[in-house]
């Protein structure tokens, strides 16, 4: 599971661990859960001026499509309403619980914390890819 602060990350730079998750993720190291919201999400958040993507909305729309393309789409059957501070942040924790996810991958570990109440941990880029 990738939080949309990690693709955002993995947009900015090439040269960081959240570019090399991306990576692992689109050569099938491990399998990325999406649903239509975060989907959404992602594309609303990426395309924000002041996001500090400099690369063409082309581009943009390139790497969300690829993800689209290689992420199992999870339907969302229960919503986990009011549990993170962050309401934007329960939809992560929905797809990440619906798809049984082991690892949350995000720079928002404090915020997520909880999904560890799921049996999911919580980790930055760089500790997954040490994981993985």
């Amino acid at each position: 599971m990738i939080d949309t602060n990690v693709l955002v990350a993995a947009l900015r730079s090439s040269t960081g661990a959240s570019h090399e998750v991306l990576l692992a993720a689109d050569r099938g190291e491990f399998e990325v859960a999406l649903s239509v919201p975060l989907l959404a999400e992602y594309d609303d958040v990426c395309h924000r001026a002041g996001s500090g993507i400099l690369i063409p909305a082309s581009a943009i729309n390139d790497v969300i499509n690829r993800i689209a393309q290689f992420a199992r789409q999870q339907t969302i059957h229960y919503l986990w309403r009011g549990i993170l501070p962050d309401p934007k942040d329960d939809m992560v924790l929905e797809v990440a619980v619906a798809a049984g996810a082991t690892h949350l991958v995000t720079f928002n570990c404090k915020h997520l914390k909880q999904a560890s109440e799921f049996g999911i941990a919580v980790v930055t880029p760089s500790e997954f890819l040490t994981q993985l």
